[in-house]
């Protein structure tokens, strides 16, 4: 039974054998990652309170464990921005030893949630949830920033989002008029080194140009060494000190820990599998992402989960198997151990803007838009997240939202009226798919389409179009749709029309449409492949499959 539920991706590979060409292309494109996430990585340490070396064995650690046995072919592992948050205001209750007992419970709550095969059902949660708290997250992440950024003195930051502002504004006269400048600088690096290089990362060429200059001219900013000292070059396990009478304290951010890994790196490997064509083992992902969090900490680790940009990095540089993320580990390691004590040069406003960087790719503002033009339930459910996540704490807010999201559909469903079929689509002369030529296929949804079921709608509409020229979304009996339903089917529809398959929808209900209409899926689809009725869909479909 634990074979079916734990199958590293890595060894099923190397049992169906892995060619020369793709060993060399993955070991490739996990050097390229390596030199991505080494910024990063010290950059989400430095963020969260703790001190470079930690996010640096996180990425070798966690990152190798997740790849040696995850459930994804590409997934890479380390500490990302999403955690900031939870691990600055983890430190500031119950300090070090704290963050690493909620870590370690987080891993084994992880483990047990791949056991009880609770992989697909954290993929369920609303789309407006998860885009709420994620827009909320790089928020708080750009608001930490700001005292390095300026180059401010401020000895200790409060942890509220609002006091933090009045004390930047306070402080504001004080601007490093350095340090802003080299922020500036580094987000132009980052941001459009792209168009010279696409091969080393702007953040890594940022973090090695203005250290150079700053050492050189001897700049008068604040560096890693100011805050932190010297980054040792070496490994050091610990046993943290465990009273069973306080582990109580630490289940709600264990769970809070649990849970946003598990959205994170599922969410990674989603993106990963639309990348590549696969499909990742989610429960499989699961576990090694728990065990992943159960060891790192002992040897001075942060909270580590699935990061999709540099997943994506691995996929854009040819990695298509986990040697890339193994080897990305390794990079890293031989990095620490050679190049640690230059690191300790680094300006904290190189950081500063490598992380506004990060909090602006992660903000997702676009679909943040894309859902304040559709329903006022998915808004309430976005705007209730996103400033809980940060006014008060993601832990309340990803607890509300899944309430809110519960409780609104249920009051959705309740305002549905006993469904009626419009008296034009009663009147289809072709009810059976029997008579439908070969090459047109049509699938139909009975029923809402909502957060719970969008992912399994949207599977299976890309299953039945990858085997047809064209495909038939029969909406007759949708009554309406929310943000998850439509996001998922603008992916689904999307994949289908890579592979230059048509799509068509026939039967959609005002509501439906407008929503449609909203979210930009009618413009994806063409309003001409949009018909009131089947019958008018299958003479259109004949038509253009001719």
């Amino acid at each position: 039974m634990f074979q079916n539920i734990f199958q590293p991706k890595l060894f099923t590979l190397l049992k169906e054998g892995i060619s020369k060409e793709q060993l060399v292309a993955d070991i490739f494109a996990g050097i390229i990652v390596g030199i991505v996430a080494l910024p990063l990585a010290i950059a989400f340490a430095v963020a969260s309170g703790v001190s470079p070396e930690r996010g640096l064995v996180t990425a070798i650690i966690a990152g190798f464990i997740i790849s040696f046995l995850g459930g994804s072919r590409v997934q890479i592992g380390g500490p990302t921005g999403a955690y900031v948050v939870i691990i600055y205001a983890l430190l500031e209750q119950y300090g070090i030893e704290g963050l690493i007992i909620s870590t370690i419970m987080a891993g084994i709550i992880l483990v047990i949630f791949g056991l009880l095969r609770l992989g697909m059902l954290l993929r369920y949660f609303p789309h407006p949830l998860i885009v709420g708290f994620t827009s909320g997250i790089a928020v708080v992440i750009f608001s930490t920033q700001i005292k390095d950024a300026l180059g401010l003195s401020i000895e200790k930051l409060p942890s509220e989002f609002l006091d933090k502002w009045l004390v930047y504004l306070s402080n504001i006269t004080q601007t490093n008029l350095y340090a802003l400048a080299i922020t500036i600088i580094t987000i132009l690096i980052v941001v459009y080194s792209k168009h010279i290089t696409t091969k080393v990362p702007g953040s890594f060429i940022a973090v090695i140009f203005i250290t150079m200059i700053v050492a050189l001219f001897d700049i008068p900013v604040s560096t890693i060494e100011t805050f932190f000292g010297s980054i040792p070059n070496e490994f050091h396990f610990s046993i943290p000190t465990i009273e069973l009478a306080n582990l109580s304290m630490y289940i709600a951010p264990a769970l809070t820990i649990a849970l946003l890994g598990g959205i994170e790196s599922l969410l990674s490997a989603v993106v990963a599998d639309g990348m590549i064509g696969t499909n990742h083992r989610s429960n499989t992902e699961l576990i090694a992402q728990g065990i992943a969090n159960i060891f790192t900490p002992f040897f001075g680790g942060i909270p580590a989960t699935g990061a999709i940009a540099r997943t994506a990095t691995n996929v854009k540089n040819g990695g298509r198997t986990p040697i890339a993320g193994i080897t990305h580990a390794i990079t890293l390691l031989l990095i620490m151990l050679l190049f640690a004590n230059y690191a300790k040069l680094i300006p904290m406003a190189v950081l500063a803007g490598i992380l506004i960087v990060v909090s602006y790719n992660m903000s997702e503002w676009r679909s943040f838009v894309s859902i304040l033009r559709g329903s006022a339930f998915d808004i309430i459910v976005l705007l209730s997240t996103f400033f809980l996540t940060v006014i008060i704490d993601l832990t309340v807010a990803i607890e509300v939202g899944i309430v809110l999201s519960s409780l609104l559909f249920m009051k959705r469903m309740a305002d549905i009226e006993t469904a009626k079929t419009p008296k034009e689509l009663d009147e289809d002369s072709i009810e059976h798919y029997t008579d439908i030529p070969e090459g047109i296929s049509v699938y139909e949804i009975g029923g809402p389409m909502f957060f719970a079921s969008a992912k399994q709608y949207a599977q299976t509409i890309k299953d039945i179009g990858l085997s047809s020229k064209v495909l038939i979304i029969r909406m007759r009996y949708v009554p309406f749709v929310d943000a998850t339903a439509i996001h998922n089917l603008s992916e689904a529809i999307k994949t289908l029309q890579n592979d230059s398959i048509m799509v068509m929808m026939s039967g959609t209900n005002n509501e439906v449409f407008k929503e449609l209409q909203k979210y930009g899926v009618v413009s994806l689809i063409g309003e001409k492949n949009i018909h009131k009725t089947f019958a008018k869909a299958v003479e259109h479909a004949k038509n253009m499959s001719r």
